[in-house]
């Protein structure tokens, strides 16, 4: 059964997580998801702290593709584009494991599929800013992506307000087209371009603002947030070919040094 509300128009959908150390949260995201679908992908990317192992429990209900060390959230999303695609899925929802992204919004993406409109629908958690849970995001965080989604509106004419939302639906016949190689975190703004580039339909729809973890952090170089900002930056120039307006970035931070190692 694919839509547990058993709805015959419903074309098929895959649900596909990316798991990187997420012991804490895995067994109750699982089992919310599970309500919604009968076809579900976990993307395990090297986890060392139980998540592989609470996985094992599932295997009769889920499809679990294992990385023997963490390659990224970039490439688990490629894994999951190209599964959904080779098993002939016609649309892919992601969502994260971390309990950001609220698997009773699921229903609204599929909604959203049924009207046949879009290519990838997004969700968005600034189309309605009320934050209605206790934790909010750093500040950093809301500039940063406020800022990326701000240069991608004004460089391919697209009426973005969340740039980063990882919670979407993506038609795998559309997707398929696009040459998807960032691994890291970047992954998302090469998709953008990318999408921008062949023309596909693109639309928001208005998830929950959910931050439940202040500690949670990014890996190595990319916790600062000046370098984090640059390594962005530098996927829109390649993903432009051209370098964009310094006015527009407000000053950026000179240093390069250190490699971007973006892991989930």
């Amino acid at each position: 059964m694919q839509y547990k509300d058993k709805n015959m128009n419903m074309p098929s959908v895959l649900i596909a997580m990316p798991a990187y150390n997420e012991v804490r949260y895995i067994d109750d995201i699982l089992k919310a998801v599970l309500h919604y679908s009968d076809n579900i992908l976990v993307i395990d990317d090297g986890s060392d702290d139980g998540t592989s192992e609470k996985l094992q429990k599932y295997l009769s209900d889920i499809i679990v593709l294992s990385h023997q060390t963490n390659q990224g959230y970039g490439q688990c999303l490629i894994d999951a584009f190209e599964y959904a695609y080779e098993n002939k899925y016609e649309w892919l929802i992601t969502l994260d494991c971390d309990h950001q992204h609220e698997p009773s919004h699921i229903p609204l993406f599929y909604s959203e599929i049924q009207k046949n409109k879009y290519d990838i629908i997004s969700g968005s958690r600034y189309l309605n800013e009320k934050n209605i849970y206790s934790e909010s995001p750093p500040p950093e965080r809301v500039f940063i992506n406020k800022k990326i989604t701000n240069i991608l509106n004004q460089y391919l004419m697209l009426e973005l307000t969340d740039a980063f939302c990882g919670f979407k639906a993506y038609r795998t016949s559309a997707i398929n087209q696009l040459e998807l190689t960032e691994k890291g975190y970047g992954l998302p703004l090469q998709l953008w371009i990318l999408a921008s580039k062949k023309g596909l339909r693109i639309a928001e729809i208005s998830v929950p603002l959910i931050y439940h973890d202040p500690e949670r952090n990014f890996c190595g170089i990319l916790e600062n947030p000046n370098i984090r900002l640059n390594y962005y930056i530098d996927i829109i120039e390649k993903g432009l070919e051209y370098s964009i307006d310094q006015d527009i970035t407000e000053k950026r931070n000179s240093s390069r040094e250190g490699r971007y190692i973006c892991k989930s």
